[in-house]
């Protein structure tokens, strides 16, 4: 194994620090720094932060961005599938579209649960 076959790898992590470490500066230096109390409030999981840590609260937040989640990430699995659309045939045509069906079914479940009820 040959370590300048690496050195391209190498060569991109320090490049993408480098910009991504002069972007963090330059906005840091450049951009307009005028903090209020709503700004630097402490703003976490739907709600505001306040009284104790172990009282309860509505799990609908989370239940909504599980499901956001869910069915945003049935695109990684159509992005291959797009990509080869033209090798898989009819077979993959057919997996997808069961695939599709199946994701249909559960967002159509889970719309008449009320789980996608925001009050």
């Amino acid at each position: 194994m040959n370590l300048e076959q690496y050195f391209p790898v190498l060569l991109f992590i320090i490049v993408a620090t480098l910009i991504g470490v002069a972007l963090m500066l330059a906005g840091r230096f450049l951009g307009p720094n005028r903090p209020d109390a709503e700004k630097l409030s402490v703003y976490e999981c739907g709600f505001e932060a306040f009284g104790d840590s172990r009282m309860q609260f509505d799990i609908r937040y989370y239940l909504v961005a599980i499901l956001f989640i869910m069915f945003d990430l049935e695109i990684a699995f159509l992005f291959p599938w797009a990509m080869a659309n033209g090798v898989v045939g009819m077979v993959g045509f057919w997996a997808v579209a069961i695939f599709l069906a199946i994701l249909t079914v559960g967002f159509i479940y889970e719309w008449r649960r009320g789980a996608l009820d925001w009050e």
